[in-house]
């Protein structure tokens, strides 16, 4: 089994803009923010940096002129998740719908429909760890199966408590990541662009299980109430406090509650030769 790492410890990138400017980024192990001003290529840079990594785990090699250095030394791979917060109407075509719900209209439909089944593994894997616990005979069983299934009724007071406002809270009845508003019981794609970005956001984080993981998320604050963009990455960090963020905004809300020493410009990790 492939040693996992526990966050990225430096990002290098040759020649990004096709010239004699590359970039070399010294990440911190719990928050990045790197702004700049628009077509500066903040976004340039988190897309290369993510498919190098797909490119590592898919076919043993990632892209030309991108080096990324994990921590601890020695690992060979890494866990991570990309959100992708533009709410873009969805390509469909006839494979398509035969593959995909056709209830799902955009790109985050299409992200929080993938999300489903790992967070019916999550809980699969979560009663796993439970049963294991008094099966073994672990003295501390109880509370331990305790807080382990804190963590999911956490996820699911944290979203009862961002969606109060419109009266929409989880069906902690489902399996299935299904809202109640009222009498009606709605599907996630029924929310707003900015609840399901948000939802997303959180279910992704949900998933991860405490793990060490990197989380990269590119602008996530586009359609996020100011409140909501001001709370973000300690919501992540809550409910995941292993994960690394990596993300760009315009926002300056996103790093208001105490992230400003987290900034990056991308002038300052650019090296001219």
């Amino acid at each position: 089994m492939a040693d996992f790492a526990d966050y990225i410890e430096r990002i290098e990138i040759e020649a990004l803009w096709n010239g004699r400017r590359h970039i070399v980024w010294d990440l911190r192990r719990d928050v990045n923010i790197l702004s700049g001003v628009n077509g500066v290529g903040k976004s340039t840079i988190l897309n290369r940096v993510v498919n190098h990594l797909l490119g590592m785990q898919h076919v043993d090699k990632g892209l030309k002129g991108v080096k990324v250095t994990l921590s601890p030394q020695g690992a060979e791979t890494l866990r991570f998740d990309v959100i992708r917060s533009f709410d873009r109407p969805l390509l469909r075509g006839d494979m398509f719908d035969k593959v995909v719900d056709s209830k799902l209209n955009s790109e985050l439909d299409l992200q929080l429909y993938q999300l489903q089944r790992r967070y019916l593994d999550y809980q699969v894997n979560a009663s796993k760890r439970i049963v294991e616990l008094f099966t073994k005979g672990d003295p501390n069983a109880q509370q331990r199966a305790q807080e382990i299934a804190q963590e999911k009724a956490h996820f699911q007071d944290l979203v009862d408590e961002l969606f109060a406002e419109t009266g929409k809270k989880i069906d902690r009845e489902s399996n299935e990541i299904f809202l109640l508003q009222m009498d009606e019981r709605l599907s996630p794609y029924k929310l707003s662009s900015g609840e399901k970005q948000m939802l997303l956001i959180l279910l992704t984080t949900l998933v991860q299980d405490k793990q060490p993981y990197v989380l990269f998320m590119d602008e996530p604050e586009i359609s996020l109430h100011i409140d909501w963009q001001q709370r973000l990455i300690g919501l992540v960090h809550d409910l995941n406090p292993n994960a690394q963020i990596i993300l760009t905004t315009h926002s300056p809300a996103v790093i208001m509650d105490g992230w400003t020493d987290c900034v990056v410009d991308v002038e300052d990790i650019i090296v001219k030769e």
